[in-house]
């Protein structure tokens, strides 16, 4: 009996995530549009996660280079190695290292504003007063995070190359315009396109985890801290799941 009640619960929180999922594609794409709002929350978003993404990529590119040159070194290929960080960086490094700091940073903010609108009913009262909360509250934010997390991918990708750099130059000299040419000449448009449309579907996810997280938050303050929990764990789950269906989709189209 349990077992049946706890299966019939997961079957409803189901339905209720696909209601929910269903809701935003519908209100995102018919208008009204919240268009200022959009564009306060994109500016909001990156605002906040700017200065974590340049410190973290940039220790990663300083990183990453110091533990690979090793390797190329001892079969002789030490001058691969612009190569490797870009392509490693490009593909997968920089939307990973993005998308995991802005699922902590963000996801949990929108998880906790939005519980603790619920828990204050603020939305219920907006709902009374015919303000379109779902619209105003939920899609402005999925979007934002969807529009934004592509930009700060680049920003990241080019941190973390400079990181590189500034490793390279102080073992061996190398000059800027040698190493950002071999570091450029390796990456192709489809490992650009990839890892942008890579990087909005983490961004889709996180909006939607966090929104649909705070949206139905339980009352009492313990709901709001859950509600930001729950935004921080899940989405870092979804950003691997896409990282990992986005290499095989990859992979096909590169053989």
């Amino acid at each position: 009996m349990p077992t049946k009640m706890s299966f019939k619960k997961i079957l409803l929180r189901l339905a209720e995530v696909a209601r929910f999922v269903a809701r935003f594609f519908k209100e995102a794409f018919f208008p009204p549009y919240e268009t200022k709002e959009v564009l306060n929350q994109s500016f909001r978003f990156g605002n906040k996660s700017l200065f974590l993404i340049t410190f973290t990529a940039y220790l990663a590119g300083i990183v990453f280079t110091k533990q690979s040159r090793p390797s190329l070194a001892s079969f002789g290929a030490e001058s691969w190695l612009p190569s490797l960080v870009s392509q490693a960086v490009v593909r997968s490094l920089g939307p990973l290292i993005t998308g995991l700091i802005c699922a902590g940073k963000l996801g949990s903010n929108i998880g906790a504003e939005l519980g603790s609108m619920q828990v204050t009913e603020q939305i219920d009262a907006m709902e009374v007063s015919g303000t379109r909360p779902f619209a105003y509250l939920v899609v402005s934010r999925v979007l934002a995070a969807t529009l934004v997390l592509p930009l700060l991918v680049v920003f990241a990708d080019v941190v973390a190359l400079l990181g590189s750099y500034t490793m390279v130059y102080f073992i061996n000299r190398s000059s800027f315009l040698l190493y950002f040419n071999e570091a450029t000449a390796s990456v192709t448009y489809l490992d650009i396109f990839s890892s942008l449309i890579k990087s909005a579907f983490f961004g889709l996810a996180i909006g939607l985890v966090g929104c649909y997280a705070g949206y139905h938050s339980e009352k009492g303050t313990s709901g709001v801290g859950r509600a930001a929990n729950t935004a921080v764990v899940v989405s870092m789950l979804f950003i691997f799941i896409i990282d990992l269906i986005g290499l095989q989709v990859t992979t096909l189209f590169r053989s």
